[in-house]
């Protein structure tokens, strides 16, 4: 059973699930660097007790325990959950399919009953364009059709469902916001991604630069794309971090709820980003060409006009080799070069 500390001093706390990994910590610091005291409810099974660099209050627990979960919204004056907390990588989801409907839906499905015996009043959820699956012309806009290609998608989009059934029956506020492929690191190189054997390009090319990797993949060079390799729509993790202080702010002005995808809308391919892995790093790695992925999309790139004007979110990073040159300087600190 896990130990709650003391509640904090402090009125009104937001708690961050998962806010110990990549995309939370980010989130966290944000907060933090804003004049919030967020809680972090993390079981650190991808994330870092270290990735919490102001001192922010941090609870050990998994979403799975019903009792850890309702003692935390029992004990702390929570009036917003902002929730990362789930299994991310799409192939994965193909071959393990419930634990992604386990740690992704059914734990959604406990925070969202604890919040409502608690009377949270605001959730900020992070979802996924996977809920999209294959677009057609490869863009999704908001309206677009809801057709998950794999289990990750669909573990998100059951989710979506159920904030926005529970929201309408509960008088809950919220944001859902649908991320396209985040990549980068805190200019700051404070923090970064450090997930083991991760799977994000960006990483993986930056990785094989350093050595660290024999070679990076393409998987897949003969999809129906100018260069034959997936688009994606690639964004910087600080600008997706503040899109969700963008959606808090929005929710306490009294916002409308809100489902919109947060990416530049703009691709670039497999090929075009590790041309600029090279071109940043110096460095001319190996590249192996192999088999396509399951549940991979040729294409994936957001419509993201509707962000910009709901929230008033204007990104500051949206360059490719911005995103590269920080992700660059994250690996190679974290490499000791």
């Amino acid at each position: 059973m896990n130990t709650v500390a003391p509640p904090p001093t402090f009125p009104d706390s937001v708690l961050v699930t998962g806010g110990c990994g990549y995309i939370g910590s980010h989130v966290v610091r944000q907060l933090s660097e804003a004049g919030v005291r967020p809680v972090v409810f993390d079981n650190l099974s991808t994330g870092f007790r270290d990735a919490l660099i102001h001192g922010e209050e941090l609870i050990v627990g998994d979403l799975a325990d019903t009792e850890a979960l309702a003692a935390v919204l029992t004990r702390y004056p929570v009036k917003t959950v902002i929730h990362f907390a789930a299994s991310i990588v799409a192939p994965e989801s193909v071959t393990h399919p419930l634990k992604f409907y386990g740690n992704n839906t059914r734990n959604t499905l406990n925070l969202l009953q604890a919040c409502i015996a608690n009377g949270v009043e605001q959730f900020i959820f992070s979802s996924t364009a996977a809920v999209y699956g294959m677009p057609e012309n490869g863009v999704a806009a908001e309206e677009s059709p809801l057709c998950p290609i794999n289990p990750y998608g669909t573990s998100k989009l059951v989710s979506e469902w159920m904030l926005r059934d529970a929201a309408l029956a509960h008088g809950m506020k919220y944001a859902a916001l649908r991320y396209f492929n985040v990549a980068g690191a805190d200019p700051q190189t404070r923090i970064g991604q450090r997930t083991p054997e991760a799977t994000h390009l960006i990483k993986v090319a930056c990785q094989a630069a350093l050595g660290l990797r024999s070679s990076c993949s393409i998987y897949g060079a003969d999809y129906p794309t100018p260069d034959g390799t997936g688009i994606r729509d690639y964004i910087h993790i600080e600008d997706l971090a503040s899109a969700h202080l963008a959606a808090l702010r929005h929710l306490e002005r009294g916002g409308e709820n809100a489902t919109l995808n947060v990416g530049y809308g703009r691709g670039a391919s497999v090929r075009e980003v590790l041309a600029m892995v090279k071109e940043v790093s110096g460095v001319d790695f190996p590249i192996r060409e192999d088999a396509r992925r399951p549940g991979d999309p040729a294409m994936l790139v957001a419509r993201a006009d509707r962000i910009r004007g709901e929230l008033d979110w204007t990104p500051r990073f949206a360059d490719l080799r911005t995103i590269v040159a920080d992700a660059w300087r994250w690996e190679s600190k974290l490499a000791g070069s």
